[in-house]
């Protein structure tokens, strides 16, 4: 075993582990820093892994909210055990579209659409798409107040003090009208999922296209961010096993001591970052607006563009077209 592949799947972790939960696309980042610092293995195992190491960042999300996704939790009652099932219900629901779209396109959308140029488009079109939301929702109930149709926004979370919505509409502090996930009505659910589909194409970011389609849709920032963290679970599990089925059995992919090393240690690092990029998101959409990670996209989306058209011209570009 390579100590140096080692780290380099230590750092793929890392990456994985951040960009996977904010929405600045996992995949796109991932696609990148692989132009740069490749690992030694096959093209084979590499399309697999790039994958599969989502299996770490999600293990992330099943500890943090394990009792509140457990429907046999001792200390649930009926009433919450049923809720639970419900809410696993919506997180099925909400998968359906993007698994139907998403299985059949999935050679076709590796063969065509993984290339930087792609890539940087998406980062510039989704982060306008956040500020220009995030505006636009400001704007919103900055309306709602003046005209007197609500006294006060919301918070996320019934331990946070209540504050004015004017308050709220000052600081960017996390409001909407579905402030609970329990709450979240089946319709939302789907019509989220359907906005999950648009994470198929690199650069997008799954949970980015699922935030946007939450808060479009009436979710407070932390509903809509927690419903993409229960969203991965069911997605990232199919996606890891269809890519782990395609590589055995339709590249004949092998798992030697290398590869299993370089797969151990990608996970366990995605996890560990999880656990602390997922807390770090939480707190910071309560009181925060996504117009941060919106400009992050543009200026990296522009970097990136810059970098692949150019680059050819310049003699630096890699692999990717």
């Amino acid at each position: 075993m390579n100590p140096i592949e080692l780290l380099k799947s230590a750092f793929l972790g890392l990456v994985e582990g951040i960009t996977e939960w904010l929405p600045i696309s996992s995949t796109g980042h991932m696609i990148l820093v692989d132009e740069f610092m490749q690992l030694d293995v096959t093209a084979e195992f590499l399309n697999m892994f790039l994958v599969v190491i989502q299996l770490g960042a999600i293990l992330a999300v099943c500890v943090l909210f394990f009792h509140e996704l457990n429907p046999f939790s001792p200390s649930k009652g009926r009433a919450g055990r049923r809720a639970t099932w419900a809410l696993w219900g919506k997180i099925v629901l909400a998968c359906i579209p993007a698994a139907a779209i998403g299985i059949p396109l999935d050679d076709f959308m590796e063969e065509h659409l993984y290339n930087g140029t792609v890539v940087a488009l998406a980062l510039i079109v989704y982060g306008i798409a956040f500020i220009a939301i995030e505006m636009w929702r400001k704007r919103s109930l900055a309306r709602r107040v003046a005209a007197g149709d609500i006294a006060g926004a919301h918070p996320a979370g019934s331990h946070f003090a209540h504050r004015s919505a004017a308050d709220d509409t000052a600081d960017g502090t996390d409001f909407g009208t579905i402030t609970r996930v329990e709450d979240l009505p089946v319709k939302t659910a789907f019509g989220i999922g359907c906005f999950q589909v648009l994470s198929l194409i690199p650069g997008t970011s799954r949970s980015g296209s699922t935030i946007i389609g939450g808060l479009l849709l009436g979710c407070t920032r932390s509903v809509a961010s927690k419903f993409t963290f229960f969203l991965a679970i069911p997605v990232m599990f199919g996606a890891s096993a269809l890519k782990l089925a395609k590589y055995v059995v339709l590249d004949g992919g092998t798992f030697g001591a290398n590869e299993l090393a370089i797969m151990g240690v990608g996970c366990a690092v995605a996890f560990a970052v999880s656990l602390v990029a997922i807390k770090w998101l939480m707190a910071f959409v309560r009181k925060h607006t996504f117009i941060a990670f919106g400009v992050y996209r543009i200026v990296l989306g522009a970097i990136v563009l810059a970098y692949f058209l150019l680059g050819p011209a310049l003699g630096i570009a890699g692999g990717m077209a």
